[in-house]
């Protein structure tokens, strides 16, 4: 492999995590009163929650947290395919479910890359499987010289390497990242540029949150409060999931 040039990728990660930040504002300034009620109520009342402002944190919370780990995850997968270009002359992969792909030691690799273990449902696994098995049948059919090798590789966890029931290679944490570098410290040698002006962006976010709480629970008090303050459960489980249509579609009786 190629040595890698840690300042470039101290300017990827610097440029990109700016990116990341935005995008992460961004998706905080598009939330609506009505999208955070589409979360599960029961869910909070089995909490007993009685405070709008406690609500509506909570939605918060369950909204956000998984919009952060899909953007977050996006920045992880870009910066390694950004490593894998500059150690192995890896390139973006242009074939469905297939993000990275590269040759080293007379094999080609095809990666899918996922950033964290907890990943997609029974039915999202089977398909990446199949993503896999039709690249390995694609870079067979043009280049027969060489060895193929499907990975799952995962940006972050502690499973040891495996292969799978479906024949791929499955790569976590330290293990993937020395995959793409042939360096066994490169998973600790990035935690330092991820943190470029992390506080500032941060506060950034704080601030913009703060006055988002501030707004929905007032729109909510309004909505969705009796007159004493208190939470009418039922007039929100009612803007959550009433829609009774049934009688049309069933036999008459």
């Amino acid at each position: 492999m190629n040595p890698l040039d840690f300042d470039s990728v101290r300017t990827f990660v610097n440029n990109n995590i700016d990116d990341f930040h935005k995008r992460k504002l961004a998706s905080l300034e598009r939330l609506t009163l009505r999208k955070l009620l589409q979360k599960n109520p029961y869910l909070f009342k089995a909490k007993n929650i009685t405070s709008a402002s406690e609500l509506i944190i909570g939605l918060l919370d369950a909204s956000l947290s998984s919009s952060e780990e899909q953007l977050f995850g996006d920045f992880l997968e870009g910066l390694a395919v950004f490593i894998a270009e500059q150690t192995c002359n890896g390139r973006k992969s242009a074939a469905q479910g297939i993000d990275l792909e590269f040759v080293n030691h007379n094999t080609h690799y095809i990666v899918s890359i996922k950033s964290g273990p907890n990943w997609g449902n029974s039915s999202q696994h089977r398909r990446l499987a199949q993503d896999l098995r039709d690249g390995v049948i694609r870079v067979r059919q043009s280049r027969t010289a060489l060895n193929v090798q499907p990975v799952l590789g995962i940006c972050y966890g502690k499973t040891r390497t495996k292969f799978s029931t479906d024949g791929y290679l499955k790569v976590v944490g330290q293990n993937f990242w020395y995959l793409i570098s042939d360096n066994p410290d490169l998973y600790t040698d990035i935690v330092e540029p991820i943190g470029y002006r992390a506080k500032e962006h941060n506060d950034r976010f704080i601030q913009g949150r703060a006055a988002l709480e501030n707004k929905l629970t007032g729109q909510f008090v309004n909505a969705f409060c009796d007159p004493s303050g208190a939470i009418d459960w039922i007039r929100l489980v009612q803007a959550n999931s009433m829609n009774l249509d049934l009688a049309e579609f069933l036999p008459n009786a």
